[in-house]
C-alpha cells in the first residue's frame, strides 16, 4: 500500500486527520467569532494593503500586482460586504472543519484565505495554518470520515448520480442524451 493510498484510505490515517482538522477548524471559528462579535471592520487593512503592497526588497515591484489591483477596485469599494464575508466565512469554515462537514470544502477555502491574507500582506499563523490545511486536504475524503461527511458524501454522489441520469449529462450512465440501463 502506498503512503498516499494508507493516508486517504486508513482508519488510523483519519483518527490522526481528525484531531487536525479539529485544531485547524478551532482556529478558523475563533478568529471567525472573535470578528463577529467584536466589529470587525478591514477598511484599515485594505488601504494598508493596497498603500504598501508586498514588494520585491530590492527592485520594491509589487509582488503581486492583479492581486493589489482586485484589493482596490473591488474589495475597498466593497469593505461593507467584506466586513460580513471574511467573519463569516472564517466561522464557517471552522464549523465545517470542527464537525467534519463538506470539509475538503472547507480546507480549500481556509487554504484560499491564507493565500490572500498572505498576498496582502499578514504572514501571522497564516503559513501555519495554509500548510495544516493542506495536509487536511490531501486526505481527501478520509479527512471526513469520523464526521458529517461520512453520512452526507454518500447522500451527494447519490444526488448527483440521479440527477445526471435524469438530465442526460455527465457520465452517470448517459450516452447522447439516452440513459444507459445498469
Amino acid at each position: 500500500m502506498t503512503i498516499m493510498r494508507w493516508f486517504k484510505e486508513n482508519v488510523w490515517a483519519a483518527a490522526a486527520i481528525t484531531l487536525l482538522r479539529i485544531y485547524v477548524g478551532w482556529q478558523w471559528i475563533d478568529a471567525g467569532w472573535h470578528k463577529l462579535s467584536g466589529g470587525f471592520d478591514a477598511g484599515g487593512f485594505l488601504k494598508g494593503a493596497v498603500g504598501k503592497p508586498v514588494a520585491d526588497h530590492a527592485t520594491n515591484a509589487v509582488l503581486f500586482p492583479n492581486f493589489t489591483y482586485f484589493l482596490e477596485h473591488f474589495a475597498l469599494p466593497n469593505v461593507k460586504v467584506i466586513n460580513v464575508m471574511i467573519p463569516l466565512g472564517e466561522f464557517l469554515i471552522g464549523l465545517g472543519l470542527i464537525l467534519g462537514g463538506l470539509t475538503l470544502t472547507a480546507a480549500f477555502f481556509g487554504m484560499m484565505l491564507n493565500f490572500m491574507f498572505l498576498m496582502a500582506g499578514t504572514v501571522s499563523t497564516n503559513p501555519w495554518l495554509l500548510l495544516l490545511g493542506f495536509i487536511v486536504f490531501t486526505a481527501g475524503a478520509n479527512a471526513g470520515r469520523f464526521g458529517i461527511d461520512a453520512y452526507l458524501l454518500p447522500l451527494l454522489r447519490k444526488g448527483w448520480t440521479k440527477l445526471t441520469r435524469k438530465t442526460g449529462t455527465g457520465n452517470g450512465g448517459a450516452l447522447n442524451g439516452k440513459v444507459l440501463p445498469h
